[in-house]
């Protein structure tokens, strides 16, 4: 009979292996974990106690405590109730549209054909290219002698009143929302497209000989296949769009007549232009815990049922 009984020195080493295995994983993780306290945790919880102040960037006065009075005056600017209703805007109309052109992108380049990955390549140019050079060239579109007006005026053979569309309250908005959706479409397409591979062509191919059309084979088999997918879009579009920021800050400084302001603009412009860091804070905590409300509720709402 053999015996199975592990001797003491096996015992040692196994345990010598794992304690070794877990340095170097612990190794490997701490670079990570100092730039994340770093940059993530220790600013938040700055953020958290000048919240709380009146800390100003430039002041010969002191900092001090004084309780809610920034989240009471907050709650009483009109100005933020502005960026949020902008935000908000913002996010119902980029959300839905930016995930369904994407996943229609996806879809329609999903086959194999020769000139998928060209497209693939088009449609992806625009995410790697800086936001700051996309907002410029979308402002030279949008100008009154600019190309968008210029085309509209051919084909309305010269009926066409020239718009300035970032300088109107009515069309402000949505010249953002456009550019926007422009730009990042081709990022959710590759996360849609990434999704599409992974559904196992059997099932399609199992539809078809059951004889089912193809929006059919898409509601059956495509959506269903898509759901991680679809709630990790759901949630990443989302906190992209809450913290629109880039585009007005080039494009319209939450102009005309805070037609664009976001929560964003308004706390950097409060903290670094009107350098109240402690009120600027407030709104950093405000508008932290609304997305942390609103990715609750879509993390219950698409959660596994």
């Amino acid at each position: 009979m053999t015996s199975t009984t592990k001797t003491p020195v096996a015992t040692n080493k196994r345990t010598a292996e794992q304690r070794h295995e877990n340095a170097v994983g612990w190794g490997m993780l701490l670079p990570a974990s100092l730039l994340l306290l770093l940059f993530i945790g220790i600013p938040v919880l700055l953020a958290f106690g000048l919240a709380f102040t009146n800390a100003r960037t430039i002041s010969p006065n002191p900092t001090r405590f004084i309780g809610f009075e920034n989240f009471t005056r907050l709650f009483s600017d009109p100005t933020f109730w502005f960026a949020l209703r902008n935000v908000a805007v913002f996010a119902v109309v980029v959300v839905p549209v930016q995930a369904g052109l994407g996943l229609l992108l996806a879809v329609l380049i999903n086959k194999q054909v020769r000139s998928s990955v060209f497209f693939r390549t088009v449609y992806f140019l625009p995410v790697v290219t800086s936001m700051v050079v996309v907002s410029l060239l979308w402002m030279f579109i949008y100008q009154n002698d600019g190309m968008l007006n210029q085309v509209m005026s051919k084909l309305t053979f010269g009926h066409w009143q020239a718009v300035d569309w970032l300088n109107d309250p009515r069309t402000a908005m949505g010249a953002i929302i456009v550019m926007s959706i422009w730009q990042a479409v081709g990022q959710h397409m590759l996360i849609w497209l990434s999704g599409l591979q992974t559904i196992p062509g059997e099932l399609y191919e199992a539809a078809e000989l059951d004889g089912c059309s193809a929006w059919e084979q898409f509601k059956n088999v495509t959506w269903p296949g898509l759901r991680s997918t679809r709630n990790m879009i759901l949630i990443t579009i989302t906190i992209a769009a809450m913290s629109l920021f880039t585009q007005i800050n080039v494009m319209t400084q939450g102009g005309p007549r805070d037609a664009t302001t976001t929560v964003v603009f308004e706390a950097v412009r409060s903290g670094f232009q009107q350098q109240e860091m402690g009120y600027a804070s407030a709104i950093t905590l405000v508008f932290f815990c609304i997305i942390m409300v609103i990715t609750a509720i879509q993390r219950y709402l698409t959660r596994e049922k």
